[in-house]
């Protein structure tokens, strides 16, 4: 992404492993601070090994200025992180599977992962590939510090296009929303009696949004209003 190299910089680990490592010391402190009953939403895309233009089989015998640039290397979000093919044994463009080795990293720390949300944009970034689909969503998780946490289903509340209910028996076969208070019960809020919205999914369909910053990795401000709502 052509972005400045910072030291310490997050990102720039030498492995993806180091990458794992920075990532749960991170989010170890989040836990640390954040309320028992409080929520922890975590958006975060892959990368492919070897991508970006480097290439690990680049002869030996290449000037020092084409090897640096050839040399060994995946990309963690845009990120170059060298020593590709100590990358778990990752080979050239391996999908990393970073999302999912993070979350796993996260639950062996500690955290409850209560759901993996998928952004699937509306408009993502071109791609120029023609040996795979251009990947079109990023991961959004969904984690907390206790079993037991407060979730406001009913303030994110989808509403529903066909509705399928059944005065006689009072059932909507429609998913109906509730509450999970700070205790873990649960409560109709009066939507059973309202079939016209759902239990939030856990794809959101999201377009982008103008922004009139310099800023290259904006996402919707409606992924923060359903995390904030909800927690």
């Amino acid at each position: 992404c052509g972005a400045r190299r910072i030291d310490n910089q997050i990102g720039l680990e030498p492995t993806l492993a180091d990458y794992l490592a920075t990532m749960v010391d991170v989010f170890r402190e989040v836990r640390r601070v954040l309320r028992p009953d409080g929520t922890c939403w975590l958006n975060i895309g892959d990368s492919y090994a070897g991508g970006g233009g480097y290439y690990p089989d680049a002869p030996s015998n290449q000037p020092d200025a084409a090897k640096a640039r050839n040399a060994p290397g995946a990309q963690i979000n845009g990120a170059r992180i060298a020593g590709q093919r100590s990358l778990h044994g990752l080979k050239p463009k391996d999908l990393m599977m970073v999302p999912a080795r993070l979350a796993i990293a996260l639950q062996d720390d500690g955290w409850w992962l209560r759901s993996d949300i998928i952004w699937a944009k509306k408009a993502p970034m071109p791609e120029s590939v023609t040996d795979r689909p251009t990947s079109a969503h990023e991961h959004i998780f969904l984690l907390t510090k206790a079993p037991r946490y407060f979730y406001d289903a009913d303030a994110v509340a989808e509403a529903v296009e066909t509705i399928n209910w059944k005065p006689a028996t009072g059932q909507n076969n429609n998913d109906s929303a509730v509450t999970l208070r700070h205790d873990g019960a649960r409560h109709g809020g009066g939507q059973l009696g309202n079939p016209s919205t759902r239990n939030q999914r856990n794809v959101w369909t999201l377009g982008p949004e103008p922004f009139p910053e310099a800023h290259f990795a904006t996402f919707p401000t409606e992924i923060p209003r359903r995390a904030i709502k909800a927690g």
